[in-house]
């Protein structure tokens, strides 16, 4: 058996780019050099995608379960074998199953040790709701899936050069502020600092940790989060030996390019951290939990 990597890739929403992306990567064949991929999805919804793609670069090697699966191939285990009715663009409850039929099977093999890692392809968050999936998106749900002992997921995007990750990621701006604590802030930085050394092997990793408000509070003028909560986060942090400095003013922070002298950023929203990181990463950026 060879020995590189399973890589274990959900199809996402069939009336979405997930095909789309999986013809045109997959049609430069060096990837195969690389890792061993696995598709779960949809052997008809693939060969929909490629006829409307008109895409012959690439075939999709069909099995039922990863033990059958052929080296050298991209693999697509047959998660969802009744058709689905693809209405590109759209949302639909059956897409919705489809997409959670494929990210289940594969979160099993998962747990099971039959793919080494998972790289989920985009979903539509409203159709994929279902008694099994009550999340905001895929971050939450594979927390539920996957924590023990009370851990949490941290939702990082990352790029070869800038890593950005949330304290809170998927709930209403109104929200954020009574979400905060020090708590939570430490929690966060914990698990950051661990994942840059674990995944990213970045043996003494450097973290910027934003504010809240405008100006970072200015002193408690703008608000009180940066002096009450996160500069205390931070201090604690920093007795316990995590390399990290804050808070800082976001705009400006990012607008003057300090981000480059830092390994990580912890910001306090979704926006916050994401306008940044997609102004600046669009066509390079990966969602990493």
């Amino acid at each position: 058996m060879s020995a590189l990597i399973k890589v274990g890739i959900t199809h996402g929403d069939v009336n979405g780019v997930g095909y789309d992306i999986l013809l045109k990567a997959f049609s430069d064949a060096r990837l195969l050099e690389l890792f061993q991929p696995i598709v779960y999805g949809s052997s008809k919804s693939a060969s929909y995608h490629r006829k409307v793609l008109n895409s012959d670069a690439m075939n999709f090697h069909i099995i039922s379960k990863v033990e059958e699966l052929y080296e050298g191939k991209v693999n697509l285990v047959n998660c969802v074998r009744e058709e689905v009715k693809i209405e590109l663009g759209s949302a639909s409850s059956e897409a919705g199953e489809s997409a959670y039929t494929a990210l289940d099977i594969a979160c099993r093999d998962l747990a099971n040790g039959k793919i080494d890692l998972l790289v989920t392809l985009p979903i539509n968050k409203e159709s994929i709701q279902n008694d099994q999936f009550q999340f905001p998106g895929h971050t939450d749900f594979l927390e539920d899936r996957f924590a023990s002992n009370g851990e949490k997921a941290l939702m990082v995007m990352a790029t070869e050069t800038m890593r950005v990750a949330l304290v809170t990621a998927h709930i209403p701006l109104s929200e954020v502020s009574s979400k905060l604590s020090k708590e939570l802030i430490m929690e966060k930085l914990k698990t950051l600092d661990r994942t840059l050394k674990r995944d990213f092997r970045i043996e003494n990793p450097r973290i910027a940790v934003l504010g809240l408000n405008p100006h970072a509070g200015e002193n408690g003028l703008l608000g009180k989060e940066e002096m009450e909560i996160i500069a205390p986060a931070v201090k604690e942090a920093q007795d316990q030996w995590i390399h990290c400095a804050g808070p800082f003013p976001a705009d400006g922070f990012f607008g003057s390019n300090r981000f480059k002298e830092f390994d990580a950023i912890l910001a306090m929203y979704h926006d916050q951290g994401l306008i940044h990181f997609k102004t600046l990463s669009m066509d390079a950026g990966v969602n990493f939990t």
